[in-house]
């Protein structure tokens, strides 16, 4: 229980060494650009932008139930499920690769592997918070003021931490044994893109399909940040605590995987 335990304790136990690796993973990710740190702050508005004028300029979409607020209004939306998606696939792509990256890690030093998936969490979770900064900003712009809901946005995107650090530990686990893991990752947030709803409203869905994409990581995220920011309404509390309850679990399972595993990292390495 104490060895299962270990990797569910790791962000706590080791919350100073996960800090500073967030810190040098965050800064050498801009380190020699002329904007620097900037940089995170400066993308997700051109992405903003840059959607605007496709969704909107070209092809002239309009949000369901939004066409009288315009464009602004459609790109306010897409950039919500963007940044929710952005943080799962960056964890998704990044976790195949992590022990086979850091061989030193496992072969020389005695270290704490499990906290590698935490590293890449808080980078990710730093973007994360940078988005929602953003997308605050739009809001007010758009809409003129912040719905007193905005407050639960915490509520919304916590459950993420832990389902996100469960499946990490499983993909940097099977990442050791299994190369292939890092293309196939590849594939599947391409595919999660556009199988979440970044683009377009769950309620636009076929009811027989909406169950399915519940099971995705992004949808009650993106759904529930949509309805605090653009409604003012609540999250349904009762998802909520089931999403809380399959994240835990998640985690709890990714934690049993690989500790089971990592004995063997070595050997392969």
């Amino acid at each position: 229980m104490s060895s299962l335990l270990q990797p569910l304790l790791a962000p706590w136990v080791h919350r100073v060494l996960i800090f500073q690796f967030v810190r040098r993973d965050v800064v050498g990710r801009y380190r020699g650009s002329l904007l620097g740190i900037g940089w995170s702050f400066l993308t997700p508005l051109l992405m903003l932008g840059v959607y605007t004028f496709v969704f909107v300029g070209v092809f002239k979409a309009r949000w369901p139930g939004a066409e009288e607020g315009g464009g602004a209004f459609f790109a306010a939306r897409v950039f919500c499920g963007l940044i929710v998606f952005n943080f799962v696939a960056e964890v998704l792509n990044r976790s195949p690769s992590l022990i086979t990256e850091q061989p030193n890690l496992v072969k020389k030093v005695v270290f704490p592997l499990e906290t590698l998936v935490a590293v890449v969490l808080g980078s990710a979770l730093f973007h994360l918070l940078i988005g929602v900064a953003v997308l605050l900003g739009v809001v007010l712009v758009v809409h003129g003021q912040v719905p007193l809901a905005v407050v639960a946005t915490p509520l919304v995107l916590l459950p993420l931490l832990p389902l996100m650090m469960g499946i990490g530990w499983i993909l940097a686990a099977l990442g050791v044994f299994v190369r292939d893991i890092g293309q196939v990752m590849t594939m599947v947030t391409s595919l999660l893109m556009f199988l979440s709803p970044v683009f377009y409203s769950l309620h636009t869905v076929p009811e027989e399909v909406r169950g399915l994409m519940m099971v995705l990581p992004t949808t009650l995220a993106i759904e529930n940040l949509r309805l605090l920011f653009f409604a003012g309404q609540w999250p349904e509390w009762s998802a909520l605590a089931v999403q809380w309850g399959v994240s835990c679990l998640v985690a709890l399972v990714g934690a049993a995987f690989f500790q089971n595993v990592r004995r063997g990292f070595a050997d392969v390495l």
